[in-house]
């Protein structure tokens, strides 16, 4: 009974488990003037990338009707998805028979030539 290990029920030495990993430090005025001309930067080129897109308002304009066209073409694939499935299939079978096919004349020719009558079991 003494080799008994009972685990430990004081558990206020997990609350700290993560306290030495954090960083409690403050950025330097210096990081974070160079994040912040990073975000600045990035979202110029952003905006420049977005200002050379032509036809932004007739791109807006149409985004409905663009919707609605790619949901029926989304349907249409769906509605022939089973004949897809089935030309996969009829492809799959001819292969598997010609196989099978190819199997049984091979197994009659071996039959056929055979020369002695002994049967062999093994």
């Amino acid at each position: 009974m003494t080799d008994l290990k009972i685990p430990n029920l004081d558990m206020n030495t997990n609350k700290y488990i993560f306290k030495k990993k954090l960083s409690l430090r403050r950025k330097s005025k210096r990081r974070l003037f160079m994040e912040s001309a990073l975000m600045f930067s990035f979202s110029l080129f952003l905006v420049y990338i977005n200002y050379l897109i032509p036809n932004k308002s007739m791109l807006l304009q149409n985004l409905l009707t663009t919707l609605k066209r790619s949901f029926i073409l989304f349907i249409d694939l769906f509605s022939n998805l089973s004949e897809i499935f089935l030309v996969i299939f009829i492809f799959i079978s001819y292969f598997i028979s010609l196989i099978l096919l190819i199997g049984s004349f091979y197994r009659i020719i071996k039959v056929i030539k055979r020369k002695t009558r002994i049967i062999s079991y093994k």
